[in-house]
């Protein structure tokens, strides 16, 4: 019996590594062939349509949402070239084209950016269903900085995200407006802002993750 059970402890261990093992495996997609695939989409974009903007479409998110409060929020204009103004600066900016984009929401950029979380979601479910491993809720970094604390992550996702959403709209441009598209078109700001985005991401790493 003290045989049996030394065994049956020693298969459970060894299962337990090799689930451990298959659920430290990286999940993530191939930089190289995402990169490719960035690259294509931002190009044709470019060639189709227009350079790609992700930023100002949670300012007229912002917007939509804040006119469902105060009728006055956008109003129709014979003075603006856009035929929208605003009781808001921001949105009353270019003539009114922000408070035009949300008199009318569904527009190219609004919809380029929702497509963006659908295809994100459905490429996980088809990674998941082609590789066998399961999505893990936590990065590998994450886990061996602060252990398994969703709730951390989800915070600092959310923060980060807050500051980096409040700078690119102080920079008039986000990381797929300023640094891809502007650097797609020579532009010397497309190249600054990313001179500015990796000084201040690397160090915020490091120190966040001491690596």
């Amino acid at each position: 019996m003290q045989e049996i059970t030394e065994e049956l402890s020693v298969s459970i261990t060894r299962s337990s590594r090799e689930a451990s093992g298959a659920a430290d495996q990286d999940t993530y997609w191939d930089w190289r062939w995402g990169g490719c695939a960035l690259a294509a989409c931002f190009l044709l974009a470019l060639l189709l349509v227009k350079p790609i903007g992700v930023s100002t479409q949670f300012v007229i998110a912002d917007g939509v949402i804040a006119s469902l409060f105060f009728d006055e929020l956008i109003v129709e204009s014979e003075t603006t070239k856009s035929g929208y103004d605003s009781s808001n600066m921001y949105l009353q900016k270019s003539q009114g084209k922000y408070a035009a984009a949300v008199a009318k929401p569904f527009n190219y950029g609004f919809v380029f950016v929702i497509c963006m979380l659908l295809g994100g979601y459905l490429g996980r479910l088809w990674q998941s269903k082609h590789s066998g491993i399961r999505p893990k809720q936590l990065p590998t970094f994450h886990n061996r900085r602060f252990g398994n604390t969703p709730a951390l992550r989800y915070l600092l996702a959310f923060v980060g995200g807050v500051i980096v959403l409040w700078g690119a709209r102080l920079a008039g441009g986000c990381t797929s407006g300023h640094m891809m598209s502007g650097m797609m078109q020579t532009a010397v700001s497309g190249y600054l802002f990313a001179l500015a985005a990796f000084a201040a991401a690397i160090p915020t790493a490091i120190f966040l993750y001491k690596r």
